[in-house]
């Protein structure tokens, strides 16, 4: 080694010592371990949090299309990988969305519970139904003359909804005799097995009957939905990396002749990052005020109009043509999207 090199520590090869950065690695020369350093290394090389981020993020709300047209040229390191965009936009969403989670099951988990035990009063014991639909008819009441100047109803028709047979309900789940029979069997604290014997589930039975009738039991007893959801929740995450190469496999449908899949696919890790960049901004002002429902049907215009503009300026055809195969994408993406969230609630189901 010569006099004026030194040894870098990363790859041991000798170079200048007047050189900022290793020529053969790329490590910085004199890269002190501190503890700005330590998180800075750690965000920028999981997240890549650094000037590209920055230079991405705008161009990725503002202008539709643009950063992938800008991969797709070459332009690799000026501006953020789609994978890595789509990475750390995600995990920020999951984050701020988690704060809500808790809350949801909580919710759930007690109008699952109000919604069987008031089944139950009206199985088991009539008067005291005919308690509760009284004072249910009371506030039923009270509650219509109170609004009664801003609905515009008549006395008369406050009467009639009063004075109906069967009053409209929030929460009805009725499981009938069922749920009578399975309550008796609970109060004498019978075996899982016996009770499994009275529903005629027997061991020799095939494993899916078995595990659906467990965790039925499981669900009755506890009475806890809100687990569930979380645990629906926790798999979705995993579920998109299946939906977005869906994604991109329809988009490859409609324009076979514009480049590979891969080409797609990258258009689609920029879109989903786009669509989760919303979504953290809607959720995170959420937690600060409530937003007005009308903002959800915005958010889904929005989405669609990004869409439509993203795939005009990516595949550069005529705008009524990218508005007839935005439209049918999004007619076919949507039953894949709507039959995933109902597998996956069932698989959270089976194995919350």
């Amino acid at each position: 080694m010569k006099p004026n090199q030194v040894n870098c520590k990363n790859c041991e090869r000798p170079f200048d010592a007047d050189f900022q950065f290793c020529p053969h690695c790329g490590q910085k020369a004199n890269d002190e371990l501190t503890i700005g350093v330590l998180f800075y290394n750690t965000i920028s090389n999981y997240f890549s949090f650094d000037a590209r981020f920055f230079k991405s993020f705008i161009p990725l709300l503002f202008k539709p299309g643009y950063l992938a047209k800008e991969f797709i040229k070459g332009k690799r390191l000026l501006y953020l990988h789609p994978a890595q965009m789509y990475l750390f936009v995600s995990v920020v969403f999951f984050f701020i969305f988690s704060f809500t989670v808790s809350e949801q099951s909580d919710s759930l988990t007690r109008g699952f519970k109000e919604a069987l035990d008031s089944e139950n009063i009206a199985l088991i014991d009539p008067l005291l139904q005919r308690t509760k639909d009284s004072l249910d008819r009371i506030e039923i009441r009270e509650t219509l003359e109170n609004t009664k100047l801003l609905s515009g109803m008549s006395q008369r028709e406050i009467d009639s909804i009063v004075s109906l047979d069967v009053l409209p309900k929030k929460n009805n789940i009725s499981l009938g005799s069922f749920q009578v029979e399975l309550d008796s069997l609970l109060e004498a604290q019978a075996s899982d097995k016996v009770i499994y014997e009275h529903w005629d589930v027997k061991e020799g039975d095939n494993w899916f009957k078995r595990k659906v009738y467990e965790q039925g039991l499981k669900l009755y007893k506890a009475k806890d939905a809100g687990n569930i959801w979380a645990t629906f929740i926790d798999t979705v995450p995993i579920a998109l990396f299946f939906l977005l190469p869906i994604f991109a496999f329809i988009i490859k449908f409609f324009y076979y002749k514009k480049g590979s899949y891969s080409h797609h696919l990258v258009f689609g890790f920029y879109y989903f990052s786009f669509i989760f960049t919303v979504l953290s901004i809607i959720f995170g002002i959420n937690m600060i005020f409530e937003l007005s429902d009308i903002v959800d049907f915005l958010i889904a215009l929005s989405c669609f109009i990004y869409l439509f503009i993203a795939i005009k300026r990516f595949y550069n055809q005529g705008w009524f043509l990218s508005f007839i195969k935005t439209s049918l994408l999004t007619m076919l993406f949507f039953p894949v999207v709507f039959i995933s969230a109902v597998l996956i609630m069932f698989f959270a189901f089976m194995f919350y």
